[in-house]
């Protein structure tokens, strides 16, 4: 699950983790909100399949080719 090996890059990666879980969240939330439902009943999973099907894949790079 984890990639990093230092410490330090752990921390970082877990923190990022968290902020993506945060940010879903908070979207789940809003959106829940505006249409009236409660966000209990918005699925995490589904919310985050949502957004990586909308992420774009056009700025990423294998850092094995630079």
């Amino acid at each position: 699950m984890l990639r990093s090996k230092s410490p330090d890059m752990i921390r970082q990666e877990i923190y990022a983790m968290l902020c993506c879980y945060q940010a879903i969240r908070t979207l789940i939330s809003q959106a829940a909100s505006h249409s009236g439902l409660d966000p209990g009943r918005v699925s995490f999973t589904r919310t985050r399949d949502a957004i990586r099907g909308r992420i774009s894949d056009s700025g990423s790079f294998s850092p094995s080719a630079t």
